[in-house]
This record gives C-alpha cells, structure tokens and sequence, in this order.
C-alpha cells in the first residue's frame, strides 16, 4: 500500500519537533495525522518525559511521528541536528526564550543551515514582553488571558475546566500558522520565526466574549448569560445539558411539558429578551423542574422533541458508549508498537471526502528510528 494514500497534505512536510508535553506535541501530531513526517527529537536520558509522566496521553500526542535519539548538548548532536534542518521544512520548539539561542540553535543559525526553514517556538507568554521569562502552564496562561472574566451563570464564579484550554488553542494556532508559514516559504525561499504565545492564544478565544464585558457593571448582565443555557442536576443526580437560547425551542419545551408541570403555563418568557432579563428566576424554574424525575424519564421525554439538550457525560465509558460517536467511528484502535499494546485514541476529528487514515501508527518508542534517520543523511 502507498505510504501516503489517504493523507490529504500536508504529504511532502517534514517537521523536527523539539517540544515535549502537551502543547507541542498536540500541534505535530495534527500534522502527522495530515500526513506530515514529524521527526521527534528526543535527549538519551529517556526522552520527552511525558511518556513517564503520562502514557496513554502521550500515545495519543505522538502517534505517526518518528523518534530519534539526538545530545543536544553534545556538538555531534547539534552538527547532526543542523544537518536534519537542511532537510526540514520547520522546527517546532518549547524552551523559554532564549534557550534554544543559548545552544547555538536559534533561528538565525538554523536559517543559515536552510534559509526556507520556519521555526515556530511554543511559549507561555512569547518571545518578548515582561512575561517571557515567567514559567507557567496551561491554568495560569488562562488566568490572565480573560477566560474566567466570561461569566456562564449568575451570581457564580468562573471555575476551570479539566481541558487544558490555552494549550490546545495555542497548538491549533501554531499547527494553522506552521502550514500557512512553511506553503509562503515554499513560495517565496524564505522561512520565519512564529512567535506562538499560550497565554495569547487563550486570550483569542475568551477576547470575543470577555471585551464587550467592559461596559457592563455586572457582566453578568451579558446577553450571552441565561437561565436557560445551563447544565441541570435531575433526581438521580445525574446531570442534563439544556440550551433553548431561541424562542421557538423555549415554546416546544415549555408547551409540552405545561401539563406535566404547571409552572410552563406561562407566555411571560416566550422571548428571548424577556428570558434573558429573568435569567436568575428562569435558572431557578429549570433547577427545581429538572429535580423532579429522573434522568430514564426526561431522556425519554425529550428524545421525541427537536430540542437542543443532551445527557452529560460524566465517564469516558459514557462516551464510547454513544451510538453516535460508534456511528461516525469517532473513536478507534491505534496499532501497537514492539513495546506497547493497541490503543482506542480519537481519531483526526474532521472527515476527508478523499478519506484520511490518521489512526496509522503508534507513538514511537524512545529513539525507535534513530538509525533509520541517520542512514537518510547519508543519500
């Protein structure tokens, strides 16, 4: 079988990935499911230490990449690192600012070594500013991007989420940019350093809700904040996710159920502005209803409405179990490799009508392709 067939590009890429963890690791790996040869640079002490920390996530961070054992700090290493980047067309890295200068690699000595090459350098804060140097991860990049000024329901803090936010943006920013950057270098013979900033990457996504905050005394008081936007707690303690922002969802729910609960029996909400302003009261309404039967009784009442509400998921059994995602074949089994065993990982989560196959091959071991990488230098 082709080795590229059902990669839709980037086919022909090749990018040395110097980040370890997260970050890093989720922008490669969504060009190694497009198609792209990542090669993984890894230290002779055991490598990225994300595989000790966490394997399973680490499995899913660095499936279809290549790993090589190189010294960086070693002149052969850097002589042969340089020698891959002749080859490359970008460099993805993670140290503080500087470091990478500081081991005779930054970007002007890897442009000297191939003028095309784009290094796209992954921080907290970016190469500049008073923040640059500031250690930090994915929780503190969010705190001072506006994440937790965007209210969800009032007269409550915002509270972090188990998704590491700002790290996932901040990847899928660098992964757009290394594309976009590396087709101009391609174009025009000339590479460039993308400064990706983590904490600016999260302040991206909150800026849209969080701005138009400013003039408001209680934010609140947005209009994106309801009573009917909301997760609910049902008799059995499980959870219901249920969002009838427009009106004609709040008209099928509330007439449906009016006989049931009399409470409903009430147009005074039937528009959204009125339900926005009543947010607290509306939230209140929703809580004590929702608390009044199980989850088996409200799934089988709203499986027959067309409205927008879901059970919440609370267990990753939960989800596979999900006859939707079964359908979509969402989730899959990732081939193992000589030192681990198959692995369920979520597949590329966008559909190719050309097809794509991004549950190809399993993360590599610690320097799995090392001569393999080497012996290509050589042709």
């Amino acid at each position: 079988m082709d080795a590229t067939a059902g990669r839709p590009g980037p086919a022909g890429m090749r990018i040395i990935d110097l980040s370890r963890l997260l970050p890093g690791g989720f922008a490669t790996v969504l060009l190694a499911d497009l198609g792209a040869d990542v090669i993984k640079v890894e230290s002779p002490e055991g490598g990225d230490y994300g595989r000790l920390v966490d394997p399973e996530t680490f499995a899913s961070l660095n499936r279809n990449k290549r790993s090589v054992v190189l010294d960086l700090r070693d002149p052969a290493g850097r002589e042969t690192l340089l020698r891959l980047v002749e080859r490359c067309d970008a460099v993805v890295e993670s140290h503080r600012p500087g470091v990478l200068a500081g081991m005779g690699l930054g970007y002007e000595r890897l442009r000297e070594a191939n003028p095309r090459v784009v290094l796209c350098s992954v921080t907290g804060f970016g190469q500049t500013g008073p923040y640059a140097a500031r250690p930090g991860h994915d929780l503190n990049f969010l705190a001072l991007s506006g994440f937790f000024a965007v209210p969800h329901r009032p007269g409550e803090t915002v509270d972090r989420v188990g998704v590491r936010v700002a790290d996932l943006a901040g990847a899928m920013y660098a992964a757009l940019s290394l594309v976009v950057a590396v087709g101009a270098a391609r174009e025009s013979g000339e590479g460039q350093h993308l400064d990706v900033s983590l904490h600016e990457a999260a302040a991206g996504w909150a800026g849209p809700l969080a701005l138009p905050l400013l003039g408001l005394a209680d934010p609140a008081e947005s209009p994106l904040v309801t009573g009917d936007n909301d997760v609910f707690t049902v008799a059995d303690g499980r959870r219901i996710a249920f969002a009838s922002f427009e009106d004609k969802f709040w008209l099928v729910f509330r007439t449906a159920f009016a006989a049931e609960f009399p409470e409903f029996d009430d147009a005074r909400y039937d528009r959204r502005a009125d339900r926005t302003r009543a947010r607290t009261e509306i939230r209140a309404l929703l809580t004590d209803v929702f608390a009044r039967r199980d989850l088996e009784w409200w799934s089988a009442r709203l499986s027959g409405l067309d409205l927008p509400w879901a059970p919440v998921y609370e267990t990753a059994g939960e989800f596979l179990a999900d006859e939707h995602v079964a359908a979509r074949e969402l989730v899959g089994v990732l081939p193992g490799s000589p030192t681990s065993e198959p692995r369920r990982q979520v597949r590329f989560p966008v559909r190719f009508g050309a097809g794509l196959d991004s549950l190809r091959g399993a993360a590599p071991a610690h320097g799995e392709h090392t001569a393999e990488i080497l012996a290509e230098l050589d042709r």
